[in-house]
C-alpha cells in the first residue's frame, strides 16, 4: 500500500510539472507579442505619415450618417461625401446639418481625399468694434 500510494504521488508530482511547464512558455510570449503590436503600429503610423498628408477644410454640413461613419459637406461646385476615421466619429454625434465645421482631411501620396481623421466646430469671427 506504501509503494502504491509512493507511485501516485510522483504521478501527481510530474502532472504539477508539467503543467507548470506548459504555462510558462504562453506567459513569455505574452509581453513578446505586445512588444510585435507595438512595433506594428508605429511602423503604420510611421507609412501613414510618409504616404499622405493632411490639411483642413471649413464646410457647411449636408448630412450626416453615424451608422455609416460618412459626412457629407457642401462644396463649391458639388457635395462631397467622406468617410471618417474612427477617431473622429465619435465628433458626428454632436454634428448636424447646417452647422459650420472644420475637418482634418487625410490624403494619400496622389494627393487624394481618403477619410476625415479630425471633426470640429468652425471658429466664427468676432466683430469688428467700432
Amino acid at each position: 500500500m506504501k509503494k502504491f500510494a509512493l507511485l501516485l504521488t510522483l504521478v501527481f508530482v510530474a502532472g504539477v510539472a508539467v503543467a507548470d511547464e506548459a504555462k510558462k512558455p504562453e506567459a513569455a510570449k505574452a509581453p513578446e507579442q505586445a512588444a510585435a503590436a507595438k512595433t506594428e503600429a508605429k511602423a503604420e503610423t510611421a507609412k501613414a505619415k510618409e504616404a499622405g498628408k493632411t490639411h483642413q477644410v471649413t464646410a457647411e454640413v449636408v448630412s450626416v450618417d453615424a451608422e455609416k461613419s460618412t459626412i457629407t459637406l457642401k462644396g463649391e461646385k458639388e457635395n462631397h461625401t467622406a468617410p471618417v476615421d474612427a477617431k473622429a466619429a465619435g465628433a458626428l454625434k454632436t454634428v448636424k446639418a447646417g452647422d459650420k465645421v472644420t475637418v482634418t482631411c487625410w490624403d494619400n501620396a496622389k494627393g487624394e481625399h481618403e477619410k476625415i481623421v479630425a471633426i470640429a466646430p468652425a471658429k466664427v469671427a468676432a466683430p469688428e468694434k467700432k
